[in-house]
């Protein structure tokens, strides 16, 4: 590592105390071909950790109480703006949920709050089994199937018709590879001196198409829920809020011009970015955003999850055994419903330990607003800051046997000695996912319709690999066989 300039404090030169790390400056084009081996590489020189990258520092923390105190303890001097996760979100997400901040962003949270509640959350089990049963009697003496896109149209008709009232009927495989698209260009990091321009080309060109057909699904979520008239749903208290004005498509200044522009229709991007009809409330721009940040978190992430549980079920026959025992004896052929909940829990433990493994947010980056003082180190005023859930899920100073799949990890007992923010599958702190109730209904109500019926087996010699883009994703996608019970 480059030796620090000091500083003179009352005539004494006193050196800056910086984090250990490797030497130079890294390679952008390995840190993004192999994420996560170069974030267990970083952990490995200490708990606080520096590297030099596109010219500037990085600090990475790898330990607990260091992730809570930037997450939660001291959040308000670490922001998500000029983060990577602002980067890759911004161009697709607008300014919505997950990319506004300050009081913005505590005002977006409050609007969108009641409808994650527990027991509003909970009513939309019949939404849920409903997608499940219809999933599960399509995959039902089929061959291979691709089970990574099936998901994703599962979780985005769940999400959509739970929290904005309307069916997309067939749109949720175009979903499927659009937000494929959207991950393979947002997710890498282009260096200056980037080896395949026409490979970037190409990407950004599938990338402007994705998002023109997200946008394009936006607009018809939110021109049905208008036309539908008031509902007790997300989207209609989102309309109410701001009255926006009828036929003012939220994308109609079309899609920005080049990979760093801002998203389609975003702020002063046209004439969708007016404000909207009622005082004080959302102009159209924000609508379109925070509906499409609802549909991408809220359906995403879940499908990412429920794929690693089955491939990891089927890897593991004794945790499968486990979870179809407790279906059986729950349900006795029947459909689940939000009263199962409490008794389905080796289900809904499944789910937790696969998230353990395969985090779906695997990396969370902030900036520093003022300096600060970690474990030690000095932290300059606009650096850098990161926190990796995949290294802290593999710690085995946390874990025993880390790399091993044990679902029991998660009993109440074991859950009671987790550290806080050992576990960050859905973030930390005040900007905690607002849907992590409403994911773990969804994924353990699924598991527990598909493994009713199903053994779901991996396609014998199909790679799975993780790849780490936006979310963490199985590189090929993930085929299985489904077999009847």
């Amino acid at each position: 590592m480059r030796k620090p300039s000091g500083v003179l404090m009352s005539g004494t030169y006193v050196s800056p105390r910086v984090p250990p790390g490797p030497a130079g400056t890294q390679s952008l084009r390995a840190m993004r071909d192999a994420p996560l081996e170069f974030v267990t590489a970083m952990a490995a020189h200490g708990d606080v950790t520096r590297h030099d990258a596109d010219g500037e520092p990085v600090y990475m923390l790898n330990r607990p109480d260091l992730a809570r105190y930037v997450l939660k303890e001291n959040g308000t001097n670490y922001t998500k703006d000029r983060t990577p996760d602002d980067d890759m979100l911004r161009p697709l997400l607008g300014n919505g949920l997950l990319t506004s901040n300050g009081a913005e962003w505590a005002a977006q949270r409050r609007r969108c709050a009641p409808a994650f509640r527990p027991a509003e959350v909970n009513r939309f089990d019949q939404v849920i089994v409903a997608a499940a049963e219809q999933l599960a009697a399509q995959w039902r003496g089929s061959g291979p199937v691709r089970v990574d896109h099936d998901l994703t149209s599962l979780t985005l008709t769940v999400i959509v018709k739970a929290m904005l009232g309307t069916d997309i009927g067939g749109a949720g495989e175009g979903f499927g590879r659009a937000v494929d698209a959207v991950n393979r260009f947002i997710g890498h990091y282009v260096p200056s001196d980037d080896p395949d321009p026409a490979d970037t080309a190409a990407r950004y060109v599938g990338f402007q198409r994705a998002r023109a057909f997200l946008d394009q699904v936006t607009r018809v979520i939110i021109a049905a829920r208008r036309a539908g008239g008031p509902g007790d749903d997300l989207l209609s208290a989102l309309l109410t809020d701001g009255h926006p004005h009828p036929g003012t498509g939220p994308a109609a200044a079309g899609p920005a011009g080049g990979p760093s522009g801002g998203p389609s229709g975003g702020p002063g991007a046209g004439p969708g970015a007016g404000p909207g009809g009622g005082p004080g409330g959302p102009a159209d721009v924000e609508l379109r955003d925070q509906v499409l940040t609802i549909v991408m978190a809220g359906h995403e992430t879940t499908a990412k999850s429920l794929t690693w549980t089955l491939y990891l079920l089927d890897r593991h026959p004794e945790a499968a055994a486990a979870v179809r025992a407790e279906i059986d004896e729950v349900l006795d052929g029947r459909a689940p419903t939000a009263a199962d909940l409490p008794a389905l829990r080796r289900c809904r433990q499944a789910v937790q330990e696969a998230m353990r493994l395969y985090p779906p947010v695997w990396l969370i980056s902030r900036r520093s607003v003022a300096a600060d003082v970690i474990d030690g180190y000095d932290i300059p005023a606009g650096s850098l800051v990161c926190v990796s859930p995949w290294v802290l899920h593999r710690d085995p100073r946390y874990w025993d046997d880390p790399a091993v799949y044990r679902p029991e990890r998660f009993d109440p007992e074991q859950a009671a000695r987790h550290l806080s923010h050992q576990y960050l599958p859905f973030g930390g702190g005040p900007r905690i996912c607002l849907g992590q109730h409403f994911a773990l209904v969804e994924a353990t109500l699924v598991l527990a319709v598909i493994l009713r019926d199903l053994r779901m087996e991996l396609v014998p010699g199909f790679p799975v690999e993780p790849e780490a883009l936006v979310t963490l994703r199985p590189r090929h996608g993930l085929m299985m066989v489904p077999r009847p019970r």
